[in-house]
């Protein structure tokens, strides 16, 4: 598909328009929208039928190839450092070189006699360009990645497209204290070939393409290559000895003659003979092939590895295609005997998270990732990379689990694959892209299909020379208002459609009109309520004089809309024990007054006026009132507190206020005071992997349900700030927040002096963020809704009167549907089927929905979704937000599974788990994961891959890091606890996960691992992650691990003193503070930059990261080790590699 498509024959939206003064550019999150770029879009032909599913005729491309860069040409990236120099006691990390190194224990097994899997990932077949030469049809046939004078371009790995990963597998199990080495000498891996077939449907990218698809055999198209790994112990091919701990090399086959044609039906693979012809190094993510330019972990080829043809010697004999289960072990009896059993994998030949980053980084962050084609997959989230919305929202705002979904319920069904979408409705852009502009339509408000109520979007065709349109969601036709007409060109499309934003964006907001209100009537401003716990231990803490003197000034600071001087959002504040302390602020008063209520149980606002005000009317009064809070309650000896009274005392003053709003709740204790809401402490550990370990997650009581329904109703959402130094039931407390769209902040042991700058910076990030409040949103989708009404909206209530929220007539009328919206995760009120009711929803905030299929899905047609959000602006201003987004539609298991999004994938299934866990033993939920995951790769492997031994394991391409991540899940605190992980934090981390995007459960679960000391310290890039994994670590160097939550600093134990004087000013390691939260402000080049770089990764993430210093072998070192997610955790969790052995093992049941 060609992104650089001619922009169109009118003036860019992005500049003011004289003719149309009605519409203007949202400034929501501060964006001022007139200094953004234009963006220019290309042609857009029409509706779906008319979807451009051809390269353009201006432009063309070179083929794609599969070849990897030749290590001449290959470009270092700006800033990295070779990075096969070692310092001092420096320990080399991946492939090593020809010095033997030993591996300490880092794996235990996950099962009972796992399977050994070993993979290797090969390269792919070339769609386009001219004939392959010899030696490039050789190399396909072995599954190498080579390059030669016709394969340039980088392998496109990560995409989604191309050939599975294919796994060898040996029989035996791994002993207890197994090491994953070298492999012994004089062994080389065996090759065998595994067939793919070419698809018939290829699908449309932007980026360069991996042309392998996969279709029944019966297609008689060119066998996939597949490519085994490395030989296990006790296998061995005759030949000279060699030492290469890490890596080794092997003979390709034997080369077709030039002409050589692949065709017929799949069988067994030509016999591989060879004598004088040059091997390949494996390389660091598993694939063979010339060694290339420096790694994304190394900045220079890996030293002192020759080539296979440089062996002196005879060459080994490649074995028979035989399954690897049964292949002899002829030197089993001269192995010492505590090696006889054992079978090793080398962890670089597994797929690499590392890798695929790095290789989507390289292949799709230089260019713009252009939304004209419909069923595109975006770029994954951890590259940087540019949007240019035409026609289809950004992935910014929406991810799928696939962009290409099964047309039958049945193929879904056998698939497994959930199709879900992961949106973020308020997500805030950077600063490059042009926030969604804002349509007002007057008086008529947005134009809508009468009968499904779908909003105006590009997908709508225009008939009739412009008088009616017909509805893209549900096929009705519909007359076009007199205001709205527009004449059409010769391809049938209105000659205004690139002057209105619906007609040609993916995303944009309508202002809503006043039957878009509640009781008719537009919404005042929100206001902010500030609630503050003053029993002892909040005092005692020095929390409430901390806060109280930040709140001075960041009530100066309150989100507001575009170019406003000033927030129109009020504010009113509250203190509280067991009773509550109300202040009015009125402007006109000398000194704030108190008023008491210590009726907690029927719970009741004293005052009106006076309680909640504007900031800059009462700055004097407001100001006196927080210097005086700590002193008024510094000698209180009271520890009780309530809880619910307290939301329920804040909601009665927005409702009294008539206007929406937010409490910021700031809460120290479990709350054991009489009054409703009333909580005991139930932490029990011995619940714990029994059956009535749900209960911990379940709230105590039914009260903060019906106080969450409330709050929703009136439009007030609750941030949570918990202090706790013992348990305060998280999963209870968390009710509220939870079902209004709020937050939960967690600070657990605060002391002012080590957590002041991470609670302050969480505050402030909180305050100013911007927030729809009194929202609803729905979701639609192509084929229409299973039931529709035939009459007009009625307007009995606002949300009624928006069509998002509705009342059924008793005639309705049934559409068939192909896939509708079934279920929903995140942080939100559901009070039917079909509306995700918010209090609140922010720019971090996402909802996940599942969909299913009611009905066959056209494949020509694809399938379209609608998310609509109602919501009130900072302002007070009623507005609608709307995202498009088209998808394709496939008869072929094959197109699926080139098209789905591993990170996606594990955003819902990580949700799912995690509500799972409220009404199933963790067990069951650990289990069910494991299932499905084995159920997906068991039917690629079943419909979409080669035949192949059955030793062997094939991934997807675009799912091989699915076991990794997946393994990541379920050794998470929620579905398998260590011993130091508490109820709370179980509870905690539960209510963050529900309301993640795809980026932070990225990360969270699969933690980034970056070397400080590795790369040139001038170097102002980032330094390239290593993968998580105690081996590789080295004690001579200092490494940075984030995950969105926490941040560390592991320093080896031989790190050079240079380095730790100009990190730390302290002369020695040994002189090092373990726990040390801060760095000293240096001025030196190291110094600099190690704090530059946390900087900036705490400015991408949504929560402040505190900062821990780790060293080596100190009692904080078992903590950090907690986030090396490949290895083998303390709890009992799988390493990485025994899980894929485990999962191989699960697969394998599944196809007998």
């Amino acid at each position: 598909m060609n992104v650089n498509q001619s922009a169109p024959p009118v003036p860019p939206f992005g500049q003011p328009q004289p003719v149309y003064p009605g519409y203007h550019q949202s400034s929501y999150g501060g964006q001022p929208g007139s200094t953004a770029p234009p963006t220019p879009c290309g042609s857009y032909n029409g509706p779906v039928p008319g979807y451009q599913q051809t390269p353009h005729p201006g432009v063309s491309r070179a083929p794609p190839s599969s070849g990897a860069l030749p290590s001449s040409t290959a470009q270092v990236p700006c800033g990295q450092g070779a990075y096969g120099q070692f310092g001092q006691g420096d320990v080399q990390n991946g492939p090593s070189s020809t010095v033997q190194m030993q591996r300490f224990p880092g794996s235990q097994p996950f099962g009972s006699a796992p399977l050994a899997p070993v993979v290797s990932q090969p390269t792919v077949l070339q769609p386009y360009g001219p004939p392959p030469t010899s030696a490039q049809v050789t190399a396909q046939l072995a599954g190498m990645q080579i390059s030669g004078a016709v394969a340039s371009a980088p392998h496109p790995s990560g995409l989604g497209y191309g050939p599975p990963t294919s796994l060898a597998s040996a029989s035996g199990s791994f002993p207890n204290s197994g090491l994953y080495g070298s492999y012994p000498q004089g062994q080389a891996p065996p090759l065998s070939q595994a067939q793919g077939h070419s698809g018939a449907h290829p699908p449309q990218r932007s980026a360069p393409q991996q042309a392998s698809s996969f279709t029944p055999p019966a297609s008689g198209g060119p066998r996939m290559p597949s490519v085994t790994g490395p030989l296990l112990q006790g296998q061995s091919f005759g030949g000279p000895p060699v030492s290469q701990p890490n890596h080794v090399s092997s003979p390709p086959p034997q080369a077709l003659h030039p002409g050589t044609q692949m065709t017929g039906p799949p069988g067994p693979p030509p016999p591989m003979h060879s004598s004088q012809q040059p091997g390949y190094q494996l390389q660091q993510n598993g694939s063979f092939g010339p060694a290339r330019g420096p790694q994304p972990n190394y900045g220079s080829p890996y030293p002192g590895a020759p080539p296979f043809s440089s062996q002196s010697g005879p060459q080994p004999l490649p074995p028979k295609r035989l399954d690897p289960d049964a292949i002899p072990s002829p030197q089993l009896n001269e192995l010492p005997p505590q090696q006889k059993t054992r079978h090793r994998i080398d962890p670089d030949a597994i797929p690499s998270p590392i890798q695929v980053i790095e290789d989507d980084r390289n292949n799709r962050g230089s260019e713009p990732f252009v939304t004209g084609v419909r069923g595109q997959v975006p770029p994954l989230v951890t590259t940087n990379f540019l949007v240019k919305d035409q026609g289809n929202a950004s992935p910014r705002y929406i991810r799928c689990t696939s962009y290409n979904i099964p047309c039958t319920s049945d193929m879904a069904k056998q698939a497994q694959v959930p199709l879900a979408a992961v949106i973020k409705p308020l997500a805030k852009l950077p600063p490059e892209e042009v926030s969604p502009y804002i349509v007002d339509h007057g008086e008529s408000g947005p134009l809508r299909c009468n009968r499904c109520k779908a909003y105006m979007c590009p997908f709508m065709q225009f008939i009739e020379g412009g008088r009616r349109f017909q509805c893209c969601f549900c096929s009705c036709i519909n007359d076009v208002p007199p205001q709205y007409f527009q004449h059409l060109d010769h391809t049938g499309k209105r000659v205004d459609a690139y002057d209105r934003p619906e007609l040609y964006l993916g995303s944009y907001e309508f202002l809503a009109t006043v039957d878009y209100c509640k009781n008719n009537k537009f919404p005042s401003p929100p206001a902010f309520i500030f609630m503050i716990d003053v029993s002892y231990n909040a005092i005692r803490s020095g929390l409430v004089r901390l806060l109280c003197e930040e709140l001075k000034s960041l009530v100066d600071f309150l989100p507001r809309e575009g170019g406003a001087e000033e927030s129109a959002i009020r504010v009113g504040f509250v203190t509280y024990n067991k009773v509550l302390h109300f202040y009015n602020v009125k402007s006109s008063l000398a000194q704030p007054q108190m008023m008491v209520v210590s009726d907690v149980a029927d719970m009741f606002v004293p005052l009106l006026d006076g309680f909640l005000v504007n900031v800059n009317e009462s700055r004097a009064v407001i100001t006196s009132l927080l210097d005086q809070i700590p002193e008024m309650f510094a000698d209180t000896r009271e520890t009780e507190t309530v809880f619910a009274p307290v939301i329920q005392a804040g909601m009665e003053a927005l409702k009294a206020a008539e206007c929406a709003g937010k409490l910021f709740l700031f809460h120290t204790s479990l709350p054991i005071a009489e009054a409703p809401g009333k909580l005991k402490n139930r932490d029990d550990r011995k619940l714990i992997n029994t059956d009535k370990e749900k209960t911990l997650f379940q709230p105590q009581t039914g009260v903060y349900q019906t106080l969450a329904k409330e709050c929703v109703a009136q439009g007030c959402c609750v941030d949570l700030f918990l202090f706790p130094n013992q348990y305060v039931d998280v999963a209870t407390l968390s009710v509220v927040p939870q079902l209004t769209g709020g937050s939960v902040y967690k600070y657990a042991c605060f002391q002012v002096e080590n957590d002041q700058e991470r609670f302050v910076s969480d505050l402030r990030r909180d305050v100013q963020k911007v927030v729809g409040f009194d929202a609803v949103m729905r979701v639609r989708t192509s084929t229409g809704q299973s039931w529709l009404e035939k009459s007009r909206w009625g307007a009995k209530s606002g949300r009624e009167a928006s069509g998002i929220c509705h009342t059924i007539s008793p005639d309705p009328v049934h559409v068939a549907s192909g896939i509708r919206a079934v279920d929903f995760f995140g942080a939100f009120y559901m009070s039917n089927t079909t509306d995700v009711e918010l209090a609140g929803l922010d720019g971090d905030k996402t909802v996940t929905v599942e969909f299913k299929h009611d009905d066959r899905l056209n494949e020509e047609n694809g399938a379209l979704l609608q998310c609509a959000l109602l919501y009130t602006s900072c302002a007070g201003q009623r507005r609608l937000r709307i995202h498009n987004l088209a998808l394709n539609c496939c008869t072929q298991l094959a197109d699926l599974y080139r098209n789905c999004e591993t990170d996606t994938l594990i955003n819902y299934m990580a949700k799912f788990a995690y509500r799972g866990v409220l009404n199933s033993p963790v067990k069951t939920v650990r289990d069910t994961l494991i299932t499905q995951c084995a159920q997906i790769l068991a039917c690629y492997r079943k419909n979409c891959a080669s035949p192949s031994s059955a030793g062997q394991l094939i991934l997807p391409e675009c799912m091989k890091l699915l076991p990794v991540y997946l393994n990541c899940v379920l050794k998470s605190d929620v579905l398998q606890p260590g011993a130091e992980v508490t109820t709370d934090d179980r509870a905690y981390v539960r209510v963050l996960v529900t309301s993640m995007d795809v980026a932070e459960t990225n990360v969270f679960f699969y933690p980034r691992l970056l070397p400080l000391t590795k790369s040139p310290i001038e170097s102002t890039t980032e330094p390239p992650a290593v993968r998580a994994s105690e081996e590789r670590l080295s004690n001579g160097d200092i490494y940075l691990l984030e995950n969105g939550l926490n941040l560390f600093i592991w320093v080896g134990a031989s790190v050079q003193q240079g380095v730790v004087q100009s990190l730390f000013s302290v002369s020695s390691f040994s002189q090092i503070t373990s726990g040390l939260s801060i760095l000293p402000v240096l001025d030196n080049p190291l110094s600099k930059k190690v704090r530059g770089l946390i900087d900036s990764l705490r400015a991408q993430r949504s929560r402040y990261m505190k900062l821990i210093v780790v060293k080596q072998e100190d009692k904080l070192e078992m903590l950090f080790k907690h986030f090396l997610v490949e290895d083998k955790s303390l709890s009992g969790g799988a390493s990485y590699v025994d899980f894929l052995c485990h999962m191989h093992k699960e697969i394998r049941q599944l196809l007998s």
